[in-house]
C-alpha cells in the first residue's frame, strides 16, 4: 500500500520526536486475521493527557548491516524487556522502508500514565514510534518540508499494534471497512469529524480498579475468536452498532450513544467469558462502579456512562459541563473501588504532535 522513499540523503545522524496519545475504543474490535487487520470496524474517542513522548535517534552506520541495531530507553533507563518487540516490529515494517539496516537507533520513550495502568500504552507507543521512523524517512528522502504523512503513519502503526492505528489524529477515528463510512479500509484508520458539538469536550475519567498486568494478553483474546461460537454474530453486531452510533454522534444523541457503547463494552466482555478457554478480566469492583454510575444517572438524568477495554479498568464517559458532579460521584462514592484510590482524568484530543 505504502512503497519506501528513495533516500537521497545520507545523513550521519537524524532525531525526531513526536507523542502520540492512547485511545478508548466505542466500538470494539475483538479478532482479527493476518497481517494486523481488524474482523470488524471499530471507533474510538481520540485521548489527550494519557500519551506516549518518543524520540528517535539515528546514526549512520558504516556499512549495511544484515541485523537491526536498536537499543531501547524507558523512563530515562535502558530496557531490554521491549527489544523484542520493537525488533518483531522492525521485521513486519523493513519492506516500507529502505534506510532500517543503514542506521544504528536509540528509542527514548515514556508515558505520561503509569505503564500498569490498563491504558493502551501499545496504541501510544507504536504510533509515536511510528510517526518518529516516518519523519525520519522524509528527513532522508528530502522530503522534510511535507507534512507528516498521516496514513502512512496509521498504516505503519498498525503493525505494531492494531488499536495504534487509531492514535494518529481525533477526536474520533474509525479504522476498518464499514459501508456507511466512506473512506474507511482495514489498513488505516481514518478521522472521523461528523459529530455534535456535544462530543467536543467528552471527558474520560479512568478509575484504575486494578494495576496489574492482564492475565490473558489482548494478542490471546483475539486469537480466540478464530474459532468462538459466536464469533459471527458478535462482528455483525459491531457492523450494526457502528451504524447506529454514526447517527447518535451526528445527533448529539447521548442516549442512544450511551445504550450502544456500553452493550459494547459488555459485549466484548461476553466474548472473553464465552471463548475456549474462558476468562474473566473484569473485577468485583468494575461491577461495583457500573452500578453506581446506573443509579447515579437514573437519580440525576446525568448522561453519564461506562466503557471497558480487555481489563477491569472503567473509563467515566460525561460531557464536560457535568464534570464537578461526575468527580464529586467518583471521591465521595467510587474512589474507594480504585486501586490505592487512583484514577486519572482525561479528554478528547486531537491526536499525534511533533516534540522540539
Amino acid at each position: 500500500m505504502f512503497e519506501p522513499l528513495e533516500i537521497i540523503n545520507s545523513l550521519s545522524s537524524c532525531n525526531t520526536a513526536y507523542s502520540s496519545p492512547s485511545n478508548i475504543a466505542l466500538i470494539k474490535y475483538w479478532g482479527k486475521h493476518p497481517v494486523q487487520l481488524p474482523a470488524n470496524p471499530s471507533v474510538s474517542f481520540t485521548l489527550d493527557k494519557c500519551k506516549t513522548e518518543t524520540r528517535l535517534k539515528a546514526e549512520k552506520t558504516s556499512g549495511t548491516l544484515d541485523y537491526f541495531d536498536i537499543e531501547v530507553v524507558v523512563d530515562g533507563k535502558a530496557n531490554e524487556d521491549f527489544k523484542p518487540k520493537i525488533i518483531h516490529f522492525f521485521k513486519r515494517i523493513e519492506p516500507y522502508f529502505n534506510f532500517l539496516k543503514d542506521y544504528r537507533f536509540k528509542i527514548e520513550t515514556s508515558n505520561t500514565f503509569p505503564h500498569s495502568s490498563g491504558i493502551a500504552s501499545s496504541a501510544s507507543g507504536f504510533s509515536a514510534l511510528a510517526a518518529c521512523l516516518i519523519k525520519t524517512e522524509q528527513k532522508l528522502a528530502g522530503d522534510e518540508s511535507h507534512k507528516l504523512n498521516l496514513n502512512k503513519v496509521s498504516f505503519i502503526s498498525r503493525l505494531g499494534s492494531g488499536s495504534a492505528a487509531r492514535s494518529v489524529q481525533g477526536p474520533l477515528m474509525v479504522w476498518g471497512k464499514h459501508n456507511d463510512i466512506c473512506g474507511s479500509q482495514d489498513e488505516i484508520a481514518i478521522k472521523y469529524d461528523h459529530i455534535h458539538p456535544v462530543f467536543h469536550d467528552y471527558q474520560d475519567v479512568i478509575l484504575l480498579v486494578d494495576k496489574g498486568q492482564k492475565k490473558v494478553s489482548s494478542t490471546v483474546g483475539h486469537g480466540l475468536m478464530n474459532n468462538h461460537p459466536f464469533a459471527n454474530a458478535r462482528f455483525k453486531q459491531a457492523h450494526d452498532n457502528m451504524s447506529a452510533l454514526l447517527i447518535a454522534l451526528s445527533e448529539g444523541n447521548l442516549d442512544d450513544f450511551i445504550k450502544i457503547t456500553e452493550n459494547e463494552a459488555l459485549s466484548l466482555h461476553a466474548m472473553m467469558m464465552s471463548s475456549n478457554p474462558y476468562f474473566i478480566l473484569m473485577k468485583p469492583n468494575t461491577l461495583h462502579i457500573i452500578e453506581h454510575l446506573w443509579d447515579f444517572r437514573e437519580k440525576t438524568g446525568i448522561p453519564v456512562s461506562f466503557t471497558l477495554d480487555a481489563g477491569a479498568n472503567v473509563h467515566v464517559l460525561f460531557p464536560n459541563v457535568h464534570v464537578t458532579k461526575v468527580l464529586e460521584l467518583i471521591n465521595t462514592k467510587l474512589i474507594r473501588f480504585c486501586q490505592n484510590e487512583h484514577y486519572i482524568c482525561d479528554n478528547i484530543g486531537d491526536g499525534l504532535k511533533a516534540l522540539s
